[in-house]
């Protein structure tokens, strides 16, 4: 029983510890890669931990006409609910920490804590502009959250019609890559799930295109412009975090292939090409779902945002799910 506990707690400290230096170089990378398409210098890869470090020397302001605790509690709400996220997610090659018969659907949950967290914040913070804010993230979390079900059902509904146990098992779906498991129809209708997946990403993310609640030209960061010093900081690290679990989701669901079994070498250095491997898989995965959607399009208007994911990805989503249950039945 010790041992398992030791092993656990070992276990949350590495992978909270893998959140937030992950979180410091994904963003340091996102910066530097939009900055350079836009023929800008950009950034210096380690400005997000500069960044941070600013924010916890700052002083913690508390509005006047906030609710103190409500307002000091979401910070911390929104970074505990993503780092828990980690320990449901299998890394490069490795199970997951912590599994169970629904992964999928906590992780779900766990997804939309952060944002919730933001939501509360704003609203506590008393001020119009991150009422307004707050607003809009609950209309964008009702818009992507639909898609994004619709592909976490697709995924369960496929694992147990091809007779594999725990549908819903992040284990179960790294163990068993999806596109083994389909034929022509299956294999373009989770094409259109990813496509999906690329899409939601964005708006999970709080990036562009899909950052109205923030809307810097418009409300001056909307949910959390009350907010400063260390809760501001414990943000950065919550959204930071929160982009390595986004993406480390995307590449356990459609990327799980490992490549180590291809090299005759010992075991620590096929952990090192596994590593490698999973690091370039989540560069990638960002590349496409974050920053070429930032830099290629304008931010889009709130409702835009509702007509994009209830009609595109609830089509595509939808036209998947039929495409794969077509393909389960021939």
């Amino acid at each position: 029983m010790t041992e398992i506990f030791l092993k656990l707690i070992i276990g949350v400290v590495s992978m909270t510890a893998l959140g937030i230096v992950g979180g410091f170089i994904i963003q340091g990378v996102d910066r530097k890669l939009a900055a350079l398409m836009q023929a800008r210098i950009g950034p210096l890869l380690r400005q997000p931990w500069w960044d941070f470090l600013k924010l916890m020397r700052k002083e913690n302001v508390v509005p006047e006409h906030a609710v103190p605790w409500v307002y000091n509690a979401a910070p911390i709400m929104a970074f505990a609910s993503v780092i828990t996220i980690f320990l449901y997610l299998p890394f490069a090659g490795f199970n997951p920490l912590m599994e169970g018969y629904g992964d999928l659907i906590l992780i779900m949950y766990l997804l939309a804590m952060p944002a919730l967290a933001m939501v509360f914040g704003g609203f506590a913070s008393g001020s119009p502009y991150a009422t307004i804010g707050a607003q809009r993230e609950m209309v964008t979390m009702i818009g992507y959250e639909l898609p994004l079900g619709a592909i976490v059902i697709s995924f369960a509904w496929k694992m147990a019609q091809s007779g594999l146990a725990h549908p819903f098992s992040l284990k179960t779906i790294a163990a068993n890559p999806i596109w083994n498991l389909v034929g022509p129809f299956g294999i373009i209708g989770f094409i259109l799930l990813l496509l999906a997946m690329i899409v939601v990403t964005p708006a999970e993310l709080s990036k562009g295109p899909f950052d109205a609640p923030e809307a810097k030209s418009e409300l001056a960061e909307g949910l959390l412009v009350e907010y400063s010093g260390r809760n501001l900081a414990m943000f950065y690290l919550a959204l930071g975090a929160k982009m390595i679990a986004m993406l480390g989701l995307t590449v356990a669901l459609f990327f799980p292939y490992t490549i180590s079994q291809y090299f005759q070498v010992d075991t620590t250095v096929k952990i090192v090409i596994e590593v490698l491997f999973y690091i370039i898989k989540i560069f990638l995965v960002m590349f496409v779902s974050v920053t070429l959607m930032r830099v290629s399009m304008a931010r889009f208007r709130i409702t835009q945002i509702v007509e994009i994911y209830w009609k595109l990805g609830g089509t595509m989503t939808f036209l998947g799910l039929f495409l794969i249950m077509l393909d389960g039945k021939l």
